[in-house]
C-alpha cells in the first residue's frame, strides 16, 4: 500500500510517498481503508524527532482518521465491511487502575495512533473494534477526519478539567489551531465569554465567526494588556494553554484570583519558568489534560453529529501532495484542520 512516510527525522522536505506492507487485522480488529486523515501539530513533532532514539523507520503519522471498513477480524461483531467510520486515536491497555476507572487517557501505557504506532497517513490501517465509531452519511470523510483528536482534547480540557461555567471568561491561545478552533466552540456552547488570540486580520474574523467574543491579533500591540483592559483588570477565569514556554508566565498572570490554567500542549517548548508566589497568593489551579476518556469522546462526538459543534477545515490535499500539506502546517498558515485525502 501507499503511505506518506519519512525515513529520517526533520522538516517537511523529508516527507515522501512510498510502498509499505499492508497491515492484517487481528481477531479483534478491523482493517480500515483510509479516505481522509487530518494533520495535527503533533504530526510535526513526530516528524521532527521522537523523545527516545531508536524508533523504527520508515514511519508515518496521522491520528485523525476517517474511512471505510475493508475487512474484519473473526471477533468483530459491531461493524461489517463497507461501514463508514472514524477512529478514536487513543491507545490504552484496558486493565490498569486508570482504565478500570474509566480514565483511559491516563492509562499507564497510554499512546496515540500516529505517534506510538504508525498512523492514518496510509491507504489502510488496522485498528481495534473498540476504537471505531460510525460516521453518519451526512458527514463527508474530510469532515470526519477533522474531528476526533482535536474535539476530544478540547472537550476534556474545557469541560472535564476546567469545568467552564456560564458567564465565565475563558482565554484560548492560538485560535487557528485544530484544538483551539474546537475549544472556542465548546467554551461558547458552555456559556462562557471567549477570548482568543491569532496572527492576522483574516484569522480574527474567522475566530469570531466560530463564537469568540474577542479575538486579539498578537502582532498588533500588547494583547495581554488588552485582555486586562477588557476584563477591567480582573483577568480571566480559565486559560487553555497550548503554547508552553513562550506564554506560560503571561498566561498565569492573566488569570483572576482562583483561576484555572489547563495545559494541553507545548508548541514553543516544554520547559517553563514561573513565579510560584503568584500561584499560591492568587489561589490558582494548574491542571494537565491529554486527549479524553471513552465517555468524553462519545459525549463530544454526539454534539458534533447533532451539528452543535462543527468541524473546521482549512484545506484538503490529495495524498500525493502530502508534503505541501505538512509545509502549510509548519508555516502556521492554516485556520482549522489540514486534511490529506486518499482517492481510492
Amino acid at each position: 500500500m501507499k503511505a506518506v512516510v519519512f525515513y529520517k527525522h526533520g522538516e517537511p522536505e523529508k516527507i515522501q510517498i512510498a510502498d509499505v506492507p499492508q497491515p492484517k487485522p487481528a481477531h479483534n480488529q478491523a482493517l480500515v481503508q483510509v479516505k481522509a486523515c487530518g494533520l495535527n501539530y503533533f504530526d510535526l513533532q513526530v516528524l521532527r524527532g521522537p523523545a527516545a532514539e531508536g524508533s523504527p523507520l520508515p514511519f508515518w503519522s496521522g491520528g485523525d482518521i476517517a474511512g471505510v471498513i475493508a475487512e474484519t477480524g473473526a471477533d468483530v461483531t459491531r461493524f461489517k465491511t463497507g461501514d463508514r467510520v472514524i477512529v478514536n486515536p487513543s491507545l490504552y491497555c484496558g486493565t490498569c487502575e486508570f482504565c478500570r476507572a474509566g480514565e483511559e487517557s491516563m492509562c499507564e501505557t497510554y499512546g496515540i495512533i500516529g505517534d506510538t504506532i504508525p498512523g492514518g497517513l496510509a491507504e489502510y490501517i488496522a485498528v481495534d473494534e473498540s476504537s471505531l465509531m460510525r460516521l453518519p452519511q451526512t458527514f463527508s470523510f474530510e469532515e470526519g477526519a477533522a474531528v476526533p483528536l482535536v474535539f476530544q482534547t478540547a472537550w476534556r480540557a474545557a469541560i472535564s478539567q476546567a469545568k467552564i461555567r456560564p458567564g465565565e471568561d475563558v482565554l484560548i491561545l492560538g485560535a487557528s489551531g485544530g484544538v483551539s478552533s474546537a475549544a472556542i466552540q465548546i467554551a461558547q456552547l458552555a456559556g462562557a465569554r471567549v477570548f482568543t488570540t491569532t496572527s492576522s486580520a483574516d484569522k480574527v474574523e474567522k475566530a469570531k465567526q466560530l463564537g469568540a467574543d474577542f479575538c486579539l491579533n498578537r502582532n498588533e500591540g500588547d494583547y495581554w494588556a488588552e485582555i486586562s483592559r477588557l476584563t477591567n483588570g480582573r483577568g480571566v477565569d480559565v486559560v487553555l494553554e497550548s503554547v508552553g514556554a513562550a506564554t506560560w508566565m503571561k498566561s498565569l498572570q492573566s488569570l483572576a484570583k482562583g483561576g484555572r490554567l489547563v495545559t494541553i500542549g507545548r508548541t514553543t517548548g516544554r520547559m517553563v519558568e514561573m513565579d510560584v508566589r503568584l500561584v499560591f497568593w492568587s489561589h490558582l489551579k494548574i491542571l494537565g489534560s491529554t486527549m479524553s476518556n471513552r465517555k468524553e469522546f462519545a459525549d463530544v462526538m454526539k454534539l458534533v453529529f447533532e451539528g452543535k459543534l462543527k468541524p473546521v477545515i482549512d484545506s484538503v490535499y490529495p495524498f500525493e501532495q502530502a508534503r505541501a500539506a505538512f509545509e502549510r502546517l509548519a508555516a502556521g498558515k492554516q485556520f482549522g484542520k489540514i486534511i490529506v485525502k486518499f482517492d481510492q
